[in-house]
């Protein structure tokens, strides 16, 4: 799953950085925000990928991570204005959410798929 999340950040960080060179000024601040999301994504999934592998022998540390998540979430939710990145990104938090929903109930292998959904609602939204 590391390497599709890392793949996708790629892919859509060079999909900014070619938009940027052919496009105006509203077009390369979607382009950047994408570019940033991207980055910010990546490091989330991976946190939540680390976070689920460790949450039979450290629940606290999971939950730590799932903070972490949030946090950069709104963080990263603050800083676009993009009405349809926005919406990715909220629904990236609701499958984070539905995560540690799973794993306060006892759950050691929660559903990611609403999370890998969200970062593919991502990549569509940064495609030129």
């Amino acid at each position: 799953m590391q390497s599709y999340v890392r793949r996708t950040a790629l892919a859509l960080a060079a999909t900014a950085l070619a938009a940027t060179s052919l496009v105006g000024c509203g077009a390369l601040d979607k382009a950047m925000d994408c570019a940033n999301t991207a980055t910010t994504i990546a490091a989330s999934v991976d946190k939540l990928t680390r976070a689920i592998s460790s949450a039979a022998d450290n629940p606290l540390q999971s939950q730590q991570a799932l903070n972490d998540i949030d946090r950069e979430l709104k963080t990263l939710g603050d800083k676009t204005d993009n009405a349809d990145l926005s919406k990715a990104v909220k629904d990236l938090g609701t499958g984070v959410d539905n995560v540690r929903k799973s794993l306060d109930s006892g759950d050691t292998t929660p559903d990611l798929k609403p999370v890998t959904d969200a970062a593919a609602e991502i990549g569509k939204v940064c495609t030129p």
